[in-house]
């Protein structure tokens, strides 16, 4: 017996240990493709030639393998397609890994293979019966996924078979597959509407998300199936999921917008009047601003600022700033949502502007923004601050940076006029530089203030600049026609066509003089230089600078017509534009000599002994038949043409772009809430109603008021009743002892034989105290003494009773 045991014993060994090794080996094998993923990634392609061989091998593992390198070849983006029809086969494996692999696998080739993926539609047919919610979710993903027309019919009663599967997560994959048939077939409408229907009434927030998303995208203007729904979507918004409660916020503030009326301003009325359903919908998403998931931080401050009275606009401040630490990703969008909500309502974020500086390691778009979101901020108290930081930034290595920059330094001087000297000795600084993208920003800023500076009374005036932000250790006093003549001594040095431009247009339009002895009567010192220079790179100049080079010659001679060197000069200009290869250089120069005529007749005739109008055109020498302008009449043509200034206003396309929308990220011109959305699915923010509709609409089985059922408990005092509140919809029998005393244990209440038993003795004493009160009038004191303690000592009864379950049967019986 002996050596039997030891036999036995010594096989089970074997045999343990040869499983001990196979169970070692193949988690050694899962752990090199769980961590050594890159096996997967980086294999050659004869193993990519065996993974037919295995999908067609009869083990699991192999299996296995093959459809984790198919994976992982679709995440390289291989093409895939000829393996589908293996991998089809093992759509009906018992495996459950398997099987999801194969779904994943399916639903990436099922679009692009709708023909083979009917060969096993069967199979998927009979997955939406399987055990496994998962199976059925992903059958149903793979059903949808076939866009073929000729099977819509077969996924729609699938979609309608899940929308009321006891799974919440099936009923969210069929929310989802409602989005994909109407995209193959929108025939069928109104049976995805009723489907709809169906979903919205869904208790589950797993699946409620994805299916106000369904009514969205499928009938986006049916806000009116949202009537009953809104309150119960309102109270479960905590609890769906991030990217549903984003959908959901979306929804709902078009809904708001579109059904309820507009919160009125306090100062309109006594108090802000505020619609209970809106403030229901505040309160619900007030919490989610604590979110972890920044995209519904940004959905629940979208909705606060479209939605909230001006008394709660308080509350987006801080969840916004805090996503500016998230990530670089999260504060590029946070930035674009600050810098709308900073424009309209800068006292949020005024004291918080130190938040917003530029950080040297920011991306070039960040640091855009936060200039923008500053000099939107900027007010009496801050713009020192923010003028140093702007001067700083214009130094940066980044051109559009320091294009923002120094326009910001514009804007300051128009925000804040007191600060226009510091400003204008800034930009003067600038125009000294070596590099040439602040020197053109420079010139094109300057050319705003100081239009502004000659346009206001005061500034016939001597400016003082003084000095805190120039190297010069003395102030400088200048006036604005000193500044444009300091510009015109650097023409040469300014390469920026249409800072070159900006030049020119300064020199004519303020190159006059009177009082003033000139070497030009009428003219400044530096204007004919300046011409003299255009004319000579009058060919190699962009044709912004050629024209406003045409503009410069029309207004000196204009104002110096006898001279003979402006006229040469002129004429020169005139002729090359004339042959000029861009047709808005012909025409402008066509139209400025038309303009002449009549304004330098005795120099453009061709009598002059001097010849100097030998070389014009014909036509213009004889005169035209029509109208001819007098030289004060051109005079008003060309220097009062432009009576206002032209400022850096903030571009107007910036607050039509709503928040949430790819184009207020992206800065572009689509409306689109995703980059590959279509026209219907523009974003669109309804204006508010006046009055909005009847609030009984929104009225639901949830929302009627609370039914109170009383049971009467009779005593021989007096009749005391207990109101017990009840769910809406149910009125459910409330069982009170006699005497008003609540039970202790609610178990022995469930006995219906001894509630009626007890309800039975409660009605006979009752019915006989009545007739003793009825009766003896006189002794009513007495007999009621005694039905009081006997009474009393039932109630000590029961109560024992109920503690002792056994008494109480006996007492039943």
């Amino acid at each position: 017996m002996d050596g039997i045991n030891l036999n036995a014993l010594s096989e089970n060994a074997t045999r343990l240990g040869m499983r001990i090794q196979e169970t070692i080996a193949e988690h050694t094998r899962d752990l090199s493709l769980t961590r050594g993923g890159s096996s997967l990634f980086d294999m050659a392609d004869d193993k990519a030639k065996n993974i037919t061989k295995q999908l067609e091998s009869s083990s699991d593992r192999e299996k296995l393998d093959a459809m984790k390198r198919l994976i992982a070849l679709i995440s390289k983006n291989r093409p895939v397609s000829s393996y589908f029809p293996a991998v089809v086969k093992n759509v009906a494996s018992p495996n459950l890994e398997l099987r999801k692999l194969v779904y994943i696998y399916l639903l990436r080739c099922a679009p692009s293979e709708p023909d083979l993926a009917l060969l096993s539609i069967n199979t998927f047919q009979r997955d939406l019966a399987d055990p496994s919610p998962l199976i059925r979710a992903m059958a149903l993903r793979v059903l949808s996924g076939i866009r073929v027309p000729t099977v819509a019919t077969i996924v729609l009663m699938a979609v309608r078979k899940s929308a009321a599967d006891p799974s919440p997560y099936v009923r969210k994959a069929a929310a989802l597959a409602v989005i994909k048939v109407y995209k193959v077939d929108q025939a069928h409408h109104p049976t995805l509407l009723d489907i709809m229907t169906t979903l919205l009434r869904d208790r589950s927030p797993l699946s409620l998300g994805t299916a106000v998303l369904a009514l969205d995208t499928i009938a986006p203007s049916r806000l009116d199936l949202l009537h009953v729904h809104f309150r119960r979507l309102c109270r479960a918004l905590p609890d769906i999921d991030a990217w549903g409660q984003v959908d959901v916020l979306r929804v709902l503030v078009r809904y708001v917008r579109t059904m309820l009326p507009k919160p009125v301003p306090a100062s309109e009325r006594q108090g802000e009047e505020v619609d209970k359903d809106l403030k229901l919908l505040l309160a619900c998403a007030e919490p989610l601003f604590m979110n972890k998931n920044p995209a519904v931080v940004l959905a629940v401050a979208r909705a606060f600022y479209y939605l909230a009275p001006s008394s709660m606009l308080s509350k987006i401040s801080a969840p916004l700033l805090r996503l500016l630490s998230v990530s670089r990703e999260v504060e590029r969008v946070a930035l674009a949502y600050l810098l709308v909500v900073a424009r309209s309502h800068p006292v949020l974020f005024i004291t918080s502007h130190n938040r917003f500086l530029v950080r040297v390691d920011d991306a070039e778009q960040v640091k855009r923004r936060k200039i923008s979101v500053l000099l939107a901020l900027c007010t009496v108290d801050n713009h020192q601050t923010l003028l140093r930081e702007f001067m700083d930034y214009a130094q940066d290595t980044d051109d559009s940076v320091v294009g923002d920059a120094i326009h910001a330094i514009g804007r300051i001087a128009s925000l804040v006029p007191s600060s226009t000297p510091q400003c204008l000795t800034a930009l003067m600084g600038m125009i000294n530089s070596k590099q040439d993208t602040i020197v053109s920003n420079a010139v094109l800023v300057l050319k705003s203030l100081v239009q502004n500076q000659l346009l206001t009374p005061s500034s016939t005036s001597t400016t003082t600049l003084p000095t805190p932000f120039s190297t010069e250790s003395t102030s400088v006093a200048q006036a604005p026609l000193s500044i444009i003549a300091q510009l015109a001594q650097r023409i040469d040095d300014i390469r920026h066509p249409h800072a070159r431009a900006c030049v020119l247009w300064l020199v004519g339009q303020y190159g006059s003089v009177t009082g003033t002895k000139t070497a030009v009567e009428g003219v400044a010192d530096w204007a004919p230089d300046v011409l003299r220079k255009a004319a000579r790179s009058f060919n190699t100049e962009a044709s912004l600078v050629k024209l406003q080079t045409l503009t410069l010659a029309a207004k000196l001679i204009l104002l110096a017509p006898t001279h003979r060197t402006l006229v040469l000069l002129a004429q020169y200009v005139f002729t090359l534009a004339r042959y000029d290869e861009d047709w808005d250089v012909r025409d402008r120069a066509r139209m400025l000599r038309t303009l002449l005529v009549g304004a330098v007749t005795g120099i453009m005739s061709s009598n002059d002994e001097d010849g100097v109008g030998e070389n014009w055109d014909k036509e213009e020498q004889t005169g035209r038949p029509g109208v001819v302008l007098r030289r004060e009449q051109v005079t008003r043509v060309l220097f009062e043409g432009k009576t206002g200034t032209i400022e850096e206003e903030l571009v107007a396309g910036e607050y039509a772009r709503p928040l949430g929308t790819l184009s207020l990220v992206m800065e572009s011109e689509s409306l689109h809430l995703h980059d590959d959305d279509d026209d219907e699915t523009v974003i669109d923010l309804p204006e508010w109603l006046e009055q909005g509709i009847d609030p009984a609409l929104r009225d639901s089985d949830d929302d009627a008021p609370q039914v109170a059922s009383s049971v009467q408990a009779i005593s021989s005092q007096a009749t005391s009743s207990q109101r017990v509140p009840t769910p809406a919809g149910s009125t459910p029998v409330v069982l009170t002892p006699i005497g008003g005393s609540t039970p202790k244990d609610t178990k022995d209440w469930r006995d219906l034989n001894k509630f009626y038993a007890s309800e039975s003795e409660s009605e006979d004493e009752s019915e006989e105290e009545e007739e003793e009160e009825v009766e003896e009038g006189s002794g009513i004191g007495e007999h009621s003494s005694e039905d009081e303690e006997t009474s009393e000592d039932e109630e000590d009864e029961e109560g024992v009773a109920e503690h002792d379950p056994s008494s109480s049967h006996e007492r039943a019986s």
